[in-house]
């Protein structure tokens, strides 16, 4: 990940890098991230996931969190997931 980014730029470019490995069936904006003492909370802009909770592990890269967290919600999902 790129140091010059925000930490919602950072978040966002795992979502975009998940869209276009087609590992998420749709775009995923993220809207505020919330930092608690052992998680994130990121809440997108999306009718269909609202937020996804991100476990701090310690050592492990904001990428690979954040990347298992969002395929982790986004599997628990129900319905169709298809690209709007």
């Amino acid at each position: 990940m790129t140091r010059d980014l925000t930490l919602e730029g950072q978040v966002q470019q795992v979502l975009n890098d998940l869209l276009s490995e087609r590992l998420i069936p749709f775009v995923l904006n993220v809207g505020k991230i919330t930092k608690e003492t052992d998680q994130y909370i990121i809440n997108f802009y999306d009718s269909r996931v609202r937020l996804a909770v991100v476990p701090l592990v310690d050592g492990q890269p904001l990428a690979d969190m954040v990347r298992s967290a969002v395929l982790a919600r986004v599997g628990k999902m129900s319905g169709p997931l298809t690209m709007k």
